[in-house]
């Protein structure tokens, strides 16, 4: 751990990498609230406290690959809902494409195949 508490183990930074596509997947199968996204990674392993979410869903708002919508709730304030905007989900397409090759890039390094000549 480094000072103020920030993990930088390679499984902490590959997470850091990739959570912002997961998000966006997420908001591909549907609408959701910040706190259910918190809740879903959380169970994925993907983050460990919320503080992550709110500026990542903001700066996903601002750069337009994520939409909003304020809903009224039978009890209680009303909810900010996210929805992958069409750029959002061109994004996690061409992030998809991506991780396909580097993971099978990576696969064969560590499987030892990574020196066909």
């Amino acid at each position: 751990m480094e000072a103020g508490g920030a993990e930088r183990s390679p499984l902490a930074q590959m997470r850091r990498g990739v959570v912002e596509h997961c998000v966006l997947a997420l908001l591909r199968e549907r609408e959701r609230y910040a706190v259910e996204l918190v809740e879903v990674l959380r169970e994925r392993g993907l983050i460990a406290g919320e503080g992550t979410v709110y500026p990542l869903l903001s700066r996903l708002r601002k750069q337009g690959l994520v939409e909003t919508e304020w809903r009224e709730g039978g009890s209680g304030p009303p909810r900010r809902y996210y929805r992958a905007s069409a750029e959002g989900v061109a994004a996690v397409e061409r992030f998809a494409r991506d991780w396909a090759v580097l993971r099978d890039s990576v696969d064969l390094v560590i499987e030892g195949e990574g020196e066909r000549a």
